[in-house]
């Protein structure tokens, strides 16, 4: 999960991502995101998803072949 916010680029570095994550200011969808070791599968990602960090700063993920 951290990652993914990193290369989203929500966040400048994995530091950067968890305290954005461990501030409650991380979601995907309009869900809360509570564990920053969250991992997801392909499955996850076969259709985009919108991530979000605070309220201003947005991104959409696609899994590409």
């Amino acid at each position: 999960m951290v990652q993914l916010f990193v290369r989203a680029g929500l966040a400048k570095s994995r530091k950067d991502a968890k305290r954005l994550i461990t501030e409650n200011g991380a979601r995907i969808g309009d869900v809360l995101v509570e564990n920053a070791g969250l991992i997801l599968s392909a499955s996850d990602l076969q259709e985009p998803l919108k991530l979000s960090a605070g309220k201003k700063r947005h991104a959409v993920v696609n899994l590409e072949d």
